[in-house]
């Protein structure tokens, strides 16, 4: 039986993590609705919706606490002609307490599970803003933030591979 004041360290336990959302907040959003600008006829419309998700985390100067950026683009296109329906630009912002992961795994924990957290939230405010702004409500699909990730990942090594020596 190990003794329970041991540090979870000492017993071979992993550490306890902790994260907390501290705040949620709209940094930045625009919407623009083309069909009204425009005048654009309703009788031709094939909606054709694209949905583009970067991230970004930065440490804050309170020990522990980390600034997680969402960055949404959702485009809506008529398929017919190519014109622009709507344009929506959301980043949603979180600020997160965490504890306990391990400095090699913070990084993807931040860009992973962090968004992963906050993401119903933004799919609501995308939601409501297209149904607000004339629009059938954008439900978005969930974003698979480990494959984001990972692309992102692939994208660097790539990049740092055709970077130029000097």
């Amino acid at each position: 039986m190990a003794d329970e004041t041991q540090p979870a360290e000492a017993t071979g336990a992993q550490p306890q993590i902790r994260m907390q959302v501290l705040a949620q907040f709209i940094r930045d959003m625009s919407f623009e609705n083309m069909v009204a600008k425009k005048g654009i006829s309703g009788a031709d419309v094939q909606p054709d919706i694209q949905v583009a998700v970067s991230l970004d985390a930065r440490k804050r100067p309170v020990e522990h606490q980390y600034d997680v950026i969402s960055k949404y683009r959702c485009t809506s296109k008529n398929k017919t002609n190519g014109e622009t329906l709507f344009l929506l630009e959301v980043e949603y912002g979180a600020i997160f307490h965490v504890e306990g992961v391990p400095e090699e795994q913070l990084h993807p924990f931040l860009l992973i599970e962090c968004p992963r957290l906050v993401f119903p939230f933004v799919r609501r405010i995308i939601s409501d803003v297209t149904r607000d702004g004339g629009f059938p409500p954008l439900n978005i699909d969930t974003v698979d933030f480990v494959t984001l990730y990972r692309q992102e990942l692939a994208r660097r090594a790539q990049a740092a591979q055709t970077a130029p020596v000097n």
